[in-house]
């Protein structure tokens, strides 16, 4: 997986020790790595044309939900200005990673999204917990 080579913790009990911003800058690290390999993936399966429309339609539905789940990221947790200065610094790196994820076959890449998107959905719960502790998590 292009984003292999990111640190993320190793289980949920190693997510909760991080702290909230660290957490946070992590969500919006592994969204930012897949901005442009999802967009890649979109124009390479509108090429396909026996694949049904409903796939293509899911497709670009992903990609839209990983832009607002960025960007809803970014404002709710009030760090729109830390973050993005940071994602700046390391735009070479991004954009080498994107390189390595559009050379994946489409398999591997749907593979290395759900996996992502598994840690993304786990970080973003452990951190409704600490903001609203009253959910019984």
């Amino acid at each position: 997986c292009h984003t292999s080579g990111m640190l993320t913790p190793n289980g949920k009990e190693y997510a909760q020790k991080i702290p909230r911003e660290e957490l946070t800058h992590l969500i919006l690290k592994l969204l930012q790595a897949w901005k442009e390999p999802l967009s890649h993936f979109n124009q390479h399966i509108e090429h396909h044309q026996e694949l049904p429309d409903d796939s293509l339609s899911k497709a670009k539905q992903i990609s839209n939900m990983v832009h607002e789940l960025k960007t809803g990221v970014e404002k709710s947790m009030g760090i729109i200005s830390n973050s993005l200065n940071g994602m700046a610094s390391s735009e070479g790196t991004a954009l080498s990673i994107s390189n390595e994820a559009n050379t994946m076959s489409d398999s591997d890449f749907i593979h290395c999204f759900r996996r992502d998107s598994n840690k993304v959905q786990s970080y973003l719960k452990i951190l409704k917990c600490r903001i609203m502790p009253e959910n019984s998590c």
